[in-house]
């Protein structure tokens, strides 16, 4: 309950951030995604071309488990592999037409659940918040 003495400041933001994933991963139920496909998109959309390492190190996952999430994304038609012009061996991921599409639509989705999970909040109380995240931010 709020304002409990139990409740430190880590738990609460903790149990917000908590609330908000949950939301978000029901969410991408219509689009058959997974929290971590969802990321992945947005991976490939900021850097491609690029190759499944950066995708593994900006989730914090194994290499072959980054190839699983893209094997789960190509598979929907909305990542394809291609060789990397520089080193043959080396394999590109980019975002399709479709996965472009979607990454848009599941974005858009995701602004307006955040909006309103934030909107008990003022746009001061907001404005605050955010710049206090900033400063934790890494």
């Amino acid at each position: 309950m709020e304002g409990e003495p139990e409740d430190s400041l880590v738990e609460l933001l903790m149990s917000s951030a908590r609330g908000l994933r949950r939301h978000w991963s029901a969410g991408l139920a219509a689009w058959g995604l997974s929290p971590h496909q969802a990321r992945a998109l947005r991976v490939v959309s900021r850097h491609q071309p690029t190759r499944l390492g950066v995708v593994a190190d900006h989730l914090r996952i194994a290499a072959r488990s980054a190839t699983e999430v893209i094997d789960g994304l190509e598979e929907q038609g909305l990542v394809h592999r291609l060789t990397d012009p520089t080193d043959r061996r080396a394999v590109l991921v980019e975002l399709t037409d479709r996965g472009r599409r979607t990454l848009q639509e599941v974005d858009a989705a995701r602004d307006e659940q955040s909006a309103a999970h934030l909107a008990v909040l003022t746009d001061r109380e907001q404005a605050q918040l955010a710049r206090l995240l900033r400063k934790l931010a890494p």
